[in-house]
C-alpha cells in the first residue's frame, strides 16, 4: 500500500486550467482517469488525509504510486480526452458499464448496389442505415416480414443472391411476392434502391405521409374498378399498421428523443435507456456496473453518457437526451453532444407530462434491472469467493489468489508435443490471456521437462517486461529474459484474444505476460509440481505459489512435500480447481489436434518455394496425385499452364528430396488405401 504522500505533486506543479489526469500503480498501470475544470483543485482532493476521503478513493490513492496530466484547451476537449483514454486504458478504478448481450440492430446496407435488410451486432459499418436497438432480433424479424409486403426489399445473403443471378431464377421470397427478385433483373438498381430508401423513410418515422398515400392509390383504385390492385393496396396498409403497433406510441409528435435512467445502491449501479424515434419507442438497452470509484447519479448520467454516443454521429444522437440528473459540469457535455450530432442537442431532466411519466417507466426498468441483477450474482459471486477463501487455507497462501494460471501438456506418442497456460481471475475464465505453447527445447515424450520449458518461458517473459517497465532495479534483471517480442512459440488462442487487458507499457496499452499470478496450477502430480517450482527457483521467483491437481484420485500436491492435500468432494475449491485443470486440458488438446491435422494435411508441395496454392492445385489436378506428379518429367511437368521451367526443376527436385509418405491401411481390412489428390488418402 502506497503512501499518497510519496508521490504528491508541488503546488507550483499543477496548473490551474482544464485537463484530463491519469493514476498510475508501482507497475505503471493506468488505475484510474478523471477530468477536471481546474487540475490544481481536483488534484488537492485526492491528498487529503485518508479517513476523510471516501473509502473507494482512499484504496485508489493508495494503490497508485504516480499521477500524471495534460491540460486541455476546453472542458469539452477534456471530456473527449477522457472517454478516449478510459476506452484505451480500461482503468480498474473507473465505472465501467458491461453490457451483458450485443443488442440486434435493423440494418439496410445502402453501401451495396442492391441493399439488403438484416439483423446485424456489434460495431457499426460506414454506408449503413440502422434501426434499433431491439431487445430480441425476433422482433426485427417480425417487423421486416410484415413489411416486405409493402417494401420487397432484398434479405438474401450474398450468396444466395450471386446463386440465383447464375441460374436465372429468383429464390421463395421472389415469388412469394416479398422480394422485388433484383437478381433476375425484374427490377433495376434504381428501382431497388428506391424501394430501400422507402423502407428507411418509413421506419424513420416518416410513416403518415406514406399511408395517406397508399390510401389515395387504394380509393383511385377503385374508382377504376381495378378491385385487385385495391385490395392489394388495402393488405399493404393493413400490414404497415400491423408493423406500427408492434411499437408503442408515446408521444403525439414526432419526438426523437432518449431517456435514460439509473438505479443504484452502495456498491452497484443499473442504466436503463429508451429510444424514442417518430414518438414511438424503438429500442430498449441497459447496463449494470459496480460502482469501484466515488461517484453520484450525476456521474453514472456522464459516463453512461460517454459509453453510449462515444462512438456515434449524427442522427444516432438524438435531438433530445432525457436525463435524472445533469451532469456536474451539464454544458461541456451538451456540446460534445452537439459536435457528435452536428447539430444542437437538448440534455435535459423531464419536468411534466408524458416525457415524465415515459421518464418513471424507464427508472422502474432500471430498479428490476438492478434486482435481478444482484439476485443472479448474489449465488455465483458467495460461492466463488468461498472457493478462492478454500483454496488459500488448503494451500496456506497470505491471501485468497485472484488470479489462477494452469499449465497443461498435450502430445500423441510424443509428436505435436503442445502446451496450454489459461488464466482464470476472481474465479472466472479470462480467455483473452489465454495462451498457448510450442515445445521447443528437444523432441519426444517428457512431460516433466516440458513443464519445465513452458514455465520458465512463461515467467522470463513476466522478468523481461518487469524490467522493461522499471520495476526490476538495474542489474537485477534476470540474463536469460528475453526483451524483445514474445517468442514465437508462445501465441495467443485465435479468436479468444481480440484486445488483452491488464498490465500495461508505459504508456498504459496491454502487454503479454506482464501479470504475475499468486497462483501457478500444473495438471500432474508431484513430478510435474517440482519441475514447476524449481523453473521459478531458477529464476529467482519465490511470491508465485505453485500446486499440482492429479487427476486419478483429484489430489492436490504442493512442493516438497511427500503427501497430497486432499480437499473433500464437496469443496467449491476443489470444484473450481478441477474447472481450471479442466479448461487448461481442453485447451491444450484442442491446439495439439488442429498440429496433428494440420501435420496430416500437409503436401510436399508446400516445401516449394515460390508455388502458390493455385499453381499446386493446377499441377495436382494435371496429374490426379502427387505420386504421378512425382514421377513425372520435368518435360510433362512443364504442360502445364503457369509453370514455366525453372518451376518445373524446383517441384522435380524438391519431390524428389521428399520422402513419400507411409500408405494408408485400412485396419479392417488390412488394404492399402492408394495416395490420392494433393497427397490425401482415399
Amino acid at each position: 500500500m502506497a503512501d499518497p504522500s510519496t508521490y504528491r505533486p508541488k503546488p507550483g506543479q499543477i496548473p490551474d486550467s482544464p485537463g484530463v489526469y491519469k493514476f498510475r500503480d508501482e507497475h505503471r498501470r493506468v488505475i484510474y482517469v478523471g477530468k477536471a475544470k481546474s487540475l490544481r483543485q481536483r488534484l488537492a482532493n485526492y491528498f487529503q488525509p485518508l479517513t476523510s476521503l471516501h473509502p473507494r478513493t482512499a484504496t485508489m490513492v493508495t494503490t497508485a504510486a504516480s499521477v500524471e496530466w495534460t491540460v486541455v484547451s476546453t472542458e469539452v476537449e477534456a471530456l473527449q480526452l477522457e472517454y478516449s483514454w478510459i476506452k484505451e486504458f480500461d482503468p480498474r478504478f473507473n465505472v465501467k458499464y458491461r453490457d451483458d448481450k450485443s443488442y440486434p440492430y435493423l440494418a439496410v446496407t445502402l453501401n451495396e448496389e442492391f441493399p439488403r435488410v438484416q439483423v446485424m451486432r456489434g460495431a457499426k459499418k460506414k454506408g449503413v442505415r440502422y434501426f434499433g436497438p431491439y431487445g430480441h432480433a425476433w422482433a426485427i424479424r417480425e417487423t421486416v416480414d410484415l413489411m416486405l409486403r409493402v417494401f420487397p426489399v432484398r434479405t438474401c445473403s450474398a450468396g444466395v443472391f450471386k446463386r440465383s443471378a447464375q441460374i436465372g431464377r429468383p429464390c421463395l421470397l421472389g415469388y412469394i411476392g416479398k422480394c422485388a427478385a433484383p437478381c433476375v433483373g425484374r427490377v433495376t438498381p434504381e428501382e431497388h434502391r428506391e424501394l430501400a430508401e422507402d423502407f428507411c423513410d418509413f421506419m424513420a418515422g416518416r410513416t403518415g405521409t406514406y399511408i395517406r398515400r397508399l390510401e389515395k392509390q387504394m380509393a383511385a383504385a377503385a374508382e377504376e374498378m381495378e378491385y385487385e390492385r385495391a385490395a392489394r393496396l388495402r393488405d399493404d396498409i393493413g400490414a404497415l399498421r400491423r408493423a406500427l403497433e408492434k411499437n408503442a406510441v408515446v408521444f403525439t409528435d414526432a419526438t426523437d428523443a432518449d431517456l435514460i435512467a439509473v438505479a443504484e445502491d452502495e456498491l452497484e449501479a443499473a442504466v436503463q435507456i429508451f429510444h424514442v424515434r417518430g414518438g414511438r419507442v424503438r429500442g430498449q438497452r441497459g447496463w449494470v456496473t459496480d460502482k469501484v470509484e466515488a461517484v453520484d447519479t450525476a456521474g453514472l448520467v456522464e459516463h453512461a453518457l460517454q459509453q453510449l454516443y462515444g462512438e456515434e454521429t449524427g442522427d444516432s444522437v438524438p435531438k433530445e437526451v432525457l436525463v435524472p440528473a445533469l451532469p456536474e459540469d451539464a454544458e461541456s457535455v451538451g456540446a460534445w453532444l452537439a459536435g457528435r450530432r452536428g447539430s444542437q442537442v437538448s440534455l435535459r431532466i423531464p419536468q411534466r407530462g408524458d416525457k415524465k411519466d415515459l421518464m418513471a417507466t424507464v427508472a422502474r426498468n432500471a430498479q428490476q434491472a438492478l434486482a435481478l441483477h444482484k439476485t443472479k450474482r448474489a449465488s455465483d459471486l458467495t460461492t466463488r469467493s468461498r472457493a478462492l477463501e478454500e483454496i488459500a487455507q488448503a494451500l496456506d497462501l497470505d491471501s485468497a489468489p485472484l488470479r489462477i494460471e494452469c499449465f497443461d501438456i498435450s502430445h500423441l506418442q510424443g509428436e505435436d508435443v503442445v502446451a496450454s497456460m489459461v488464466v482464470f481471475e476472481d474465479g472466472l475464465a479470462r480467455k483473452s490471456e489465454y495462451r498457448r505453447f510450442q515445445i521447443k527445447g528437444f523432441e519426444g515424450q517428457d512431460d516433466v521437462r516440458s513443464m519445465h520449458e513452458v514455465i520458465t518461458r512463461r515467467f522470463k517473459r513476466y522478468l523481461a517486461e518487469s524490467a522493461r517497465l522499471g520495476e526490476w532495479a538495474d542489474g537485477e534483471e534476470d540474463g536469460g529474459a528475453e526483451a524483445g517480442p514474445a517468442p514465437s512459440g508462445e501465441v495467443p488462442a485465435p479468436g479468444e484474444a481480440p484486445v488483452e487487458a491488464g498490465p500495461r507499457t508505459e504508456d498504459g496499452r496491454p502487454k503479454r505476460f506482464a501479470y504475475p499470478p499468486q497462483l501457478v496450477v500444473v495438471d500432474g502430480g508431484q513430478p510435474q509440481v517440482a519441475a514447476a517450482k524449481r523453473a521459478l527457483d531458477e529464476l529467482g521467483i519465490d511470491d508465485v505459489a505453485v500446486c499440482g491437481l492429479a487427476k486419478r484420485l483429484e489430489e492436490v500436491w504442493l512442493p516438497d512435500d511427500d503427501d497430497p492435500v486432499v480437499l473433500p468432494r464437496s469443496s467449491e475449491g476443489l470444484y473450481l480447481l478441477q474447472r481450471v485443470r479442466d479448461e487448461a486440458h481442453r485447451f491444450a488438446i484442442t491446439y495439439q489436434r488442429a498440429k496433428r491435422t494440420k501435420r496430416f494435411k500437409a503436401s510436399p508441395l508446400d516445401a516449394v518455394p515460390g508455388l502458390g496454392e493455385s499453381r499446386k492445385q493446377a499441377l495436382v489436378k494435371h496429374f490426379g496425385s502427387v505420386k504421378r506428379l512425382r514421377s513425372a518429367t520435368i518435360e510433362q511437368i512443364c504442360e502445364v499452364p503457369g509453370i514455366g521451367r525453372k518451376t518445373a526443376e524446383t517441384v522435380a527436385a524438391a519431390l524428389a528430396q521428399a520422402a513419400p509418405a507411409a500408405p494408408a491401411v485400412n485396419t479392417a481390412t488390412g488394404e492399402i488405401i492408394e495416395e490420392d489428390d494433393g497427397g490425401s488418402a482415399k
